[in-house]
């Protein structure tokens, strides 16, 4: 009878034992472990540049409002003006940059600083290398395709996570300007004989009575208004799509169709550049280059372009650009006598 009472105490010892050497092991485990749930945390924690615009604390209370405002009028014309809304494909997300390192979504226009905006970007992620400085990094290198990935170039599931948990952003410009600084940059240069070859001898054939040989060969001397005949004449959107460099921005982004977060403009580059880099939290990184350059177009400047275009191809070239007019927030320019 006393055995039982025996094998009892046995098993009470053994348990005790047993429970001492999970609480020794439990003791020494935890300290490795704290530092890692701590490290976990602090990445939970911190916000994203989407949490930043929508949740976080006011940064700069005035600017927030301008952004807001934009945000509405562009929600207000898709609304009144856009088509029916329809699926995104792959080819409308070739012009949206993507930096994974910190939640961003980058919708690039040609001649609205986005040589300066991808030079950044290649600084964040460090497609750069060491380099911190954007200006250090050669124009053409921010423009080689595979230093930067395109939303394109995901899968739809991860579209479509980046899409809902991006901070996305474009820079817009004045529609007209843009156009003039295309043409200033792309047919008035020497050195852009590529876009010479490519567009200007096509517009020299159709668009000029009596071209004379060298003319047609080499397509160098391309003036404004048979630069807008070309772009409003229906047999040029037939044959291929615009190029880049004047194609319209809704064209470009797809802003009815993809919800942008921030919608800066040329016209307050730095203010709006700054308040991306905030919201990216990176501001102490990377600065948004300063331009000090003279040579920018201007309204004033592109008044004088327009001086010999007719009112009926002033409307017809307003009525291409349109929408870029009214989802940006922008007027009729005042030096149009097509009213």
């Amino acid at each position: 009878m006393r055995k039982p009472k025996v094998d009892r105490l046995v098993f009470a010892l053994c348990l005790g034992c047993f429970l001492m050497v999970i609480l020794y092991f439990n003791s020494s485990l935890k300290p490795a472990l704290e530092p890692v749930s701590e490290g976990r945390s602090e990445r939970k924690s911190r916000r994203s540049p989407l949490q930043t615009l929508y949740d976080g604390d006011p940064m700069e209370s005035g600017v927030q409002v301008i952004h807001q405002g934009r945000r509405e009028v562009l929600e207000d014309a898709c609304r009144s003006y856009s088509r029916k809304r329809r699926v995104l494909i792959p080819d409308d997300l070739k012009h949206i940059i993507v930096d994974d390192q910190h939640s961003l979504l980058y919708c690039y226009v040609p001649k609205v600083a986005c040589t300066n905006w991808k030079r950044v970007l290649m600084v964040l992620t460090g497609a750069a290398g060491s380099q911190r400085d954007p200006l250090a990094i050669p124009a053409n290198e921010a423009h080689v395709p595979k230093n930067l990935r395109t939303l394109s170039e995901y899968s739809t599931a991860q579209i479509n996570q980046r899409l809902r948990s991006y901070l996305k952003f474009v820079f817009v410009r004045e529609p007209f300007e843009r156009l003039v600084s295309a043409y200033r940059n792309k047919f008035t240069r020497s050195y852009n004989t590529a876009f010479h070859k490519r567009y200007g001898t096509k517009i020299v054939k159709r668009h000029r009575m009596d071209p004379q040989p060298e003319a047609l060969e080499r397509g160098n001397d391309v003036s404004f208004e048979e630069f807008v005949y070309y772009l409003v004449d229906p047999a040029t959107q037939r044959e291929e799509p615009f190029n880049e460099h004047w194609e319209r921005v809704h064209s470009l982004c797809h802003p009815c169709l993809i919800h942008y977060d921030v919608v800066g403009k040329y016209e307050t580059l730095e203010q709006d550049s700054r308040y991306v880099l905030q919201l990216a939290g990176v501001e102490d990184q990377v600065s948004f280059p300063t331009s000090s350059k003279s040579t920018r177009t201007t309204g004033d400047m592109a008044a004088q372009f327009f001086h010999n275009i007719s009112p009926f191809y002033q409307k017809r070239l307003y009525n291409l650009y349109r929408m870029d007019f009214l989802l940006f927030n922008y007027s009729v320019p005042e030096y149009l006598n097509f009213r």
